[in-house]
């Protein structure tokens, strides 16, 4: 019995993990704009087995964290506590916005992704930035 109420607490501590982002979409412009990147908003709900699977998967992949952090500024945004500005939409979730500096949206899409895809959505933002200079 002791091991199973272990497992419970090391997996549900898993995928409640917490990112380590900002919140401040405001602030997470200003940032971008004074390093040049581009900003990506995760828009999550507390109660979301679908936002805490991609935390746990996907966002955890060394090459997509490294990629994020080297590229983009990122911004976790609970619809549950967090200040969500009007233009994004927050249900269904999770959510995936990027936007240029100025708050432009590039490029958006819904749900839990693998790597692969989550890596193309980066590159499908950088690109649509690319064309609209």
């Amino acid at each position: 019995m002791k091991y199973l109420i272990a497992i419970v607490l090391i997996v549900s501590s898993l995928w409640s993990a917490e990112l380590d982002w900002g919140n401040n979409y405001d602030k997470a412009l200003l940032e971008a704009s004074e390093q040049n990147k581009l900003v990506y908003i995760f828009i999550t709900s507390d109660a979301c087995k679908w936002c805490k699977k991609f935390e746990a998967t996907t966002l955890q992949d060394k090459g997509i964290d490294a990629r994020l952090h080297k590229e983009f500024v990122t911004v976790h945004l609970s619809r549950d506590r967090d200040n969500i500005p009007t233009k994004f939409e927050t249900a269904p979730v999770p959510r995936h916005y990027f936007t240029d500096a100025k708050g432009n949206i590039l490029y958006s899409s819904l749900g839990h992704r693998q790597v692969e895809c989550f890596d193309s959505f980066m590159d499908n933002a950088q690109n649509k930035l690319k064309v609209s200079k």
